[in-house]
């Protein structure tokens, strides 16, 4: 099959790459013929997937502390980012749908296709092992991490701002810490917080300077 070419495996069982790339809708649409779905495949690969982001990053980014390894993790397993995987290898051409969600847009749907991307995942585990299921995150994670490391920022606060979006419930707060000087010459220190927890510190000669330095701080730590 052309996917297994895409991504470097090929499966014994070729059951469980069809399970993973058909959503329940196609299913629904054939109950009569009891055809699997891919919903427990992704609660699978969900698992192997953080599992295999967390071993790799632990060991390649030995200076994050556990709440910046925790917050780097999460940018790289969001649905946007798998989204954005899964569209390297063009997965939602190959999913099984229903007449009805094809035509509403589904194969490019980044909720749907995303799933069917950790579906994939545990279909690779379950099949060859948790190898060669390292080793297909790691395709895209890797450069992921490089990418981003290699982007250029100069407006920080958004920057950081669109990552910390990316995990719903998460707030981000500027606390200004200290202010002295002239009124010429003033310097402020603040420190932006996620929720309770310090993640950056900074400061310049006027309140937004000094923002923009907190939030490069948190960056930094963060691995961007």
């Amino acid at each position: 099959m052309e996917l297994e070419d895409k991504i470097g495996y090929h499966f014994k069982n070729k059951e469980l790459l069809k399970e993973a790339l058909t959503h329940s809708s196609y299913a629904n649409e054939r109950r009569a013929q009891h055809v699997k779905y891919n919903e427990r495949l992704e609660f699978l690969g969900d698992a192997v997937l953080s599992i295999v982001v967390s071993d790799y990053i632990f060991k390649h980014c030995p200076e994050l502390p556990e709440g910046d390894l925790t917050k780097l993790r999460a940018t790289l397993v969001c649905e946007r980012s798998l989204f954005e995987f899964a569209g390297q290898i063009n997965l939602g051409s190959y999913l099984l749908l229903s007449r009805g969600e094809r035509h509403n847009g589904g194969a490019e749907r980044p909720s749907i296709v995303s799933d069917a991307f950790e579906a994939l995942i545990a279909a690779i585990y379950i099949d060859g092992g948790i190898e060669p299921a390292s080793r297909h995150i790691l395709n895209f994670v890797i450069p992921a991490i490089k990418a981003a490391k290699r982007k250029p920022v100069k407006d920080y606060k958004t920057t950081l701002q669109e990552i910390i979006q990316k995990n719903p419930g998460e707030r981000l707060e500027y606390v200004l810490v200290s202010e002295s000087g002239p009124d010429h010459n003033k310097h402020f220190v603040f420190e932006v917080h996620l929720n309770s927890n310090i993640i950056g510190r900074g400061g310049g000669k006027s309140k937004k300077e000094a923002e923009q330095q907190a939030a490069r701080e948190a960056l930094e730590l963060m691995g961007y």
